[in-house]
């Protein structure tokens, strides 16, 4: 793990000296050196000391790289179809992936679908008809919505212009086999 560099960048970003650190946890100068230098693996109790004076949460000191904040930039996100609709992938974390669809007048997503998970919507632009179960909703743009997914559902453009829907899907398990 590269603790030290990370304790060393946050530091650097806040604009603290090691003397600063030092008056602040207590530690002296030649161990916060080796600490940031990774010579030297400082117990939880440290490194709870150094959180809690870098104002950062003890678990985000302990993260792996790959955990940290991914960035998805416009131009690097994947596109897909299905029935007509342009579906954005926005980015993904474990079980939660975001997209935004755009849904021709009168396109929906088919038939009634059901899957495993959470959904929310939010209806950027246009008008939408939401169908969950029994009920159903006219949903027009700034409105959203949300359901459990395992119950059938389907959404359609009912408006002149296009649709565009923000969803975000959480499913414990990975979902390939949508959109």
């Amino acid at each position: 793990m590269d603790i030290g560099s990370k304790i060393r960048t946050i530091r650097n970003r806040k604009k603290i000296t090691i003397a600063q650190m030092c008056e602040g946890t207590g530690l002296s100068k030649g161990f916060i050196s080796n600490v940031e230098n990774n010579n030297t693996s400082p117990s939880i109790s440290t490194l709870q000391t150094i959180s809690t004076f870098l104002g950062v949460p003890l678990p985000y000191l302990l993260l792996e790289k790959k955990q940290h904040m991914r960035v998805v930039r416009k131009d690097e996100r994947t596109y897909s179809t299905f029935n007509s609709l342009k579906i954005e992938h926005l980015t993904s974390k474990g079980g939660l992936r975001m997209m935004q669809v755009e849904f021709p007048p009168g396109a929906s997503m088919g038939e009634l679908n059901a899957h495993e998970g959470e959904e929310c919507h939010l209806v950027l632009e246009g008008r939408v008809q939401a169908e969950q179960g029994e009920d159903s909703m006219i949903i027009e743009e700034g409105d959203s919505f949300s359901w459990n997914a395992s119950v059938p559902h389907f959404v359609k453009n009912i408006g002149e212009g296009k649709a565009v829907v923000l969803i975000s899907i959480y499913s414990d398990s990975e979902l390939n086999d949508i959109f």
